[in-house]
């Protein structure tokens, strides 16, 4: 086998096991702000990805309605942050 530089050997590890998925839940939060802007990020209240659906909680209406019609686009940025089929579907809390 190969050597592998430590980046390397992460991913690897990663992607055999079920770490990943408590990882990309977490890594959501940090990326929220970049994918949907500050405005979106300020008044969500909670991210949470669980069996690869992403759980957004806000209690404003207007966004709640907003991120309804974008659930289509959510996936598509939240997946390419995060890696191809990170999520499958978005609920709006």
């Amino acid at each position: 086998m190969g050597e592998m530089n430590f980046a390397e050997a992460m991913q690897a590890f990663l992607a055999k096991s079920k770490l990943k998925k408590g990882i990309q839940s977490h890594q959501i939060t940090d990326v929220w702000e970049t994918i949907m802007g500050k405005t979106i990020a300020r008044y969500t209240e909670k991210l949470q990805i669980v069996n690869q659906t992403l759980f957004i909680t806000t209690h404003v209406a207007p966004l709640r309605q907003e991120l309804m019609y974008q659930k289509k686009a959510i996936m598509e940025r939240v997946n390419e942050h995060l890696g191809e089929g990170t999520i499958s579907e978005v609920v709006l809390v």
